[in-house]
């Protein structure tokens, strides 16, 4: 295909994807209040537990919300619109593809969103009330001299925390697919990858010291599970990379 053809065809998948996500942010925008419900509920109920019976979040500038409403819909727009992007990805790459080269491909495409998903509600079910029930222990109903602490979350800082851990957990749970790729291609093998694999653990936990909140609850969250991913990814890379030829 000449140049120009492959800037027209590169040109309509990018209309699509855009299409796709101004779609599904403006439904998502419309039901920014049941998603902004869920994100939020984690909290909620170790409020609950902690003796809140009304829990609440606040916003402290009269634009706040506004724009948090905006970040939600940005949020579920780009989740719900991830598949038809990636469809609009492989549409273009495809073609220039051998038979053989997109039977390869295909797994790692389907299991890149599976991956993601449960790297997101690892980080929702598992790591959320944990940590949120451990920053909520330092509320104090006394307080020192009589005065209490009591946690008043602020709906941006609480939604952005959310969204970029649910975004970190489901983007490093990609680490099978990246390094299995690696080792299908040639570039790492599984034996590099069990020489590595001491000062990989100590990456582990630098990501997950970078990505996460400064409490060590969530940051063995993340890091216990990428130190289990890169364990897997020793079998698959063995399992997929190229035997050498016997003489």
């Amino acid at each position: 295909m000449p140049l120009l053809e492959h800037l027209i065809e590169l040109r309509r998948r990018l209309i699509w994807s855009a299409g796709a996500f101004l779609v599904c942010f403006g439904v998502a925008y419309y039901f920014a209040g049941p998603i902004y419900y869920f994100l939020a509920e984690p909290l909620a109920r170790v409020l609950r537990e902690t003796g809140n019976p009304d829990p609440h979040l606040i916003y402290t500038q009269l634009y706040e919300a506004f724009f948090t409403r905006i970040k939600v819909a940005f949020f579920g727009g780009g989740f719900v619109a991830f598949p038809v992007i990636a469809i609009q990805i492989w549409l273009f790459v495809a073609p220039g593809l051998y038979r053989s080269e997109k039977r390869a491909l295909l797994p790692f495409l389907a299991a890149t969103p599976i991956l993601f998903v449960m790297g997101a509600a690892l980080a929702y079910y598992f790591v959320f009330p944990f940590a949120w029930r451990f920053f909520a222990s330092f509320q104090n109903p006394t307080g020192g001299g009589g005065v209490p602490i009591e946690l008043l979350p602020r709906v941006s800082e609480y939604l952005d925390l959310v969204m970029k851990l649910i975004f970190a957990f489901g983007i490093t749970f990609q680490l099978p697919v990246a390094l299995t790729l690696l080792a299908k291609v040639g570039i790492v093998s599984s034996a590099q990858l069990k020489k590595f694999r001491r000062y990989a653990y100590v990456g582990m936990f630098v990501i997950a010291a970078i990505l996460a909140p400064p409490d060590i609850i969530t940051q063995t969250g993340l890091a216990l599970p990428l130190i289990l991913l890169y364990e897997i990814s020793i079998f698959s890379a063995r399992w997929v990379e190229t035997k050498p030829v016997e003489a």
